[in-house]
């Protein structure tokens, strides 16, 4: 396991084509202006020569807002994460941070193997503050294990996040970026292997961080789940839409966001503008062209 990247850095004006840490306002028409947490104007990410692999992006993150990010195996989302966490430079356009960006992976892509405890990992969220020899502080401890309690973990700290459950060790991520005190956090398809007793805990859980103030950005194919989330951003090498899931998921945009490749559910009218479509699950992500 490694430690995520995180954005952050003083208040500054945005450029084209550049990731910079500013205040965004953002505002609607029942109330003053919000300071965004991040916001994207016309971006379009790729990986170094190449062309970009995501384009005209624009849409924004609200304090307490969780957004369902929706597209096909190398639409997008992985390259649009690692804009978000200053891997990957802006080709065009502009993305303005108001606050740090924390990753959660996937636990299916977890080193189950390592002889390393729940704290541990949540430890590992206090590497991108201090120097790489340096060992955790007293208060790097008490802050993971504040963590880990908020999550609801403080009773398996010491327990070998191998032998955890799927959904504890979605959980300790969450406690790792948390220790980073991330103000947004990027979930790639944390749902993903999860029975239905650890979903509902799980999104339970975000649910409460994003009442903290929080955003939340959740990776994910699962459209029935999307509908439950404040608003959607659907993309497949461009962005497709972005609004609430009610007006975005319509036919047209699913099927320009996953082609051919949709199937309605039994019962349900191909037709109708807000029917349940559900895409076959995917687990590749996007990557880098080789070199």
């Amino acid at each position: 396991m490694t430690a995520d990247r995180a954005g952050g850095g003083e208040d500054a004006r945005v450029a084209a084509g550049r990731r910079t840490c500013a205040r965004v306002g953002g505002s609607d028409s029942t109330g003053p202006a919000r300071q965004a947490l991040l916001t994207a104007e016309k971006l379009a990410v790729g990986y170094e020569k190449a062309a970009p692999v995501l384009n005209d992006v624009t849409f924004a993150l609200e304090p307490g807002e969780r957004i369902a990010v929706l597209g096909p195996n190398g639409g997008g989302k992985t390259t649009l994460f690692r804009a978000l966490l200053g891997e990957l430079r802006p080709a065009h356009g502009t993305l303005a941070l108001a606050g740090r960006c924390a990753s959660v992976p996937q636990t299916e892509r977890s080193r189950l193997d390592f002889p390393v405890s729940a704290l541990d990992v949540a430890l590992m969220g206090t590497i991108p503050g201090r120097p790489w020899w340096r060992r955790p502080s007293r208060a790097d401890r008490v802050a993971a294990r504040a963590a880990l309690a908020r999550v609801g973990l403080a009773d398996r700290a010491e327990r070998t996040y191998g032998e955890l459950s799927g959904g504890q060790r979605q959980r300790v991520l969450i406690a790792r970026a948390l220790v980073q005190e991330a103000r947004v956090l990027l979930l790639d398809e944390p749902f993903s292997g999860l029975d239905a007793t650890s979903a509902a805990r799980l999104e339970a859980l975000l649910a409460e961080l994003a009442g903290e103030g929080r955003g939340v950005l959740i990776a994910t194919h699962d459209l029935e789940q999307a509908r439950r989330w404040d608003r959607v951003l659907c993309v497949n090498g461009r962005q497709i839409a972005f609004g609430e899931p009610a007006t975005a998921l319509t036919h047209d945009v699913l099927a320009a966001t996953y082609g051919g490749a949709i199937v309605t559910l039994p019962g349900e009218d191909p037709g109708a503008p807000h029917h349940a479509i559900m895409p076959p699950h995917h687990h590749h992500h996007d990557h880098a062209p080789p070199r």
